[in-house]
């Protein structure tokens, strides 16, 4: 909600995260807060699937280029990022268009009817159920490689306890931090991603199409801090997850 509003003239507008939450309670109720949760659902296993795998099977294919250890991993996060978007970038565009409706839980469409719209109204294509895709490929790269390059490069150095529960706390830790920073860098894409994939200001008319122009209209039109948009609940969903 935060990434698709372009300002505070925008009717849709959250003064802050609080206020989303407060107005999202009022004017849908609490189901409101889980629209759009069947497709992440479903999306979740095979991302998770092709997250590791592809993760693994780039870092073996990697060790043949003589890669310093901290490249190879942030070379082969970015593989499996770019594989991931592939599969779950249907799924996001579904969400997202389900989690702008304003509309009661109860008065939208479910996920599978809202698809078969999108595919009847836009097809299969970047129009359709796959556009954003560069945005997403975006966001899911950029996001793998920070976070497998920090986490098994920092994991490495830090010396690992004896103590189990200290020995969570340090790879808890490391993960929290390594979520953290590469939700910082990718949320640019992200915005980019919300914004395609979400209602154009004009019905008809798409104002945003590709991933970079995107990036530039909002940084054009509503500044830099524009591109940060829903930071704090992404890092809140990331850091942690």
């Amino acid at each position: 909600r935060f990434q698709i509003q372009r300002g505070k003239t925008d009717p849709t507008s959250y003064k802050s995260l609080g206020d989303c939450f407060r107005t999202i309670f009022q004017r849908e109720g609490l189901l409101g807060f889980y629209k759009g949760i069947l497709p992440p659902v479903l999306a979740e296993t095979p991302k998770r699937a092709v997250k590791f795998f592809t993760f693994e099977q780039y870092k073996k294919l990697l060790g043949y280029a003589s890669l310093p250890p901290g490249l190879a991993f942030a070379v082969a996060g970015l593989g499996s990022g770019l594989t991931e978007a592939v599969v779950v970038n249907p799924f996001e565009v579904v969400k997202v268009t389900l989690q702008a409706n304003q509309n009661a839980f109860a008065e939208q469409p479910s996920s599978f009817v809202q698809a078969q719209q999108i595919i009847k109204t836009e097809g299969l294509g970047f129009q359709g159920l796959n556009k954003g895709l560069t945005a997403t490929l975006g966001r899911h790269g950029v996001f793998n490689m920070v976070y497998f390059g920090f986490y098994f490069n920092v994991k490495n150095v830090l010396p690992v306890s004896k103590d189990p529960n200290l020995e969570f706390l340090r790879k808890f830790g490391i993960g929290l931090v390594s979520g953290t920073i590469a939700s910082i860098i990718n949320i640019p894409f992200d915005v980019a991603k919300s914004r395609i994939q979400g209602p154009q200001p004009v019905p008809g008319e798409i104002k945003y199409r590709t991933c970079f122009k995107t990036m530039a209209t909002v940084y054009k039109e509503e500044g830099f801090l524009a591109l940060y948009k829903g930071l704090l609940p992404k890092i809140m969903r990331l850091g942690p997850g």
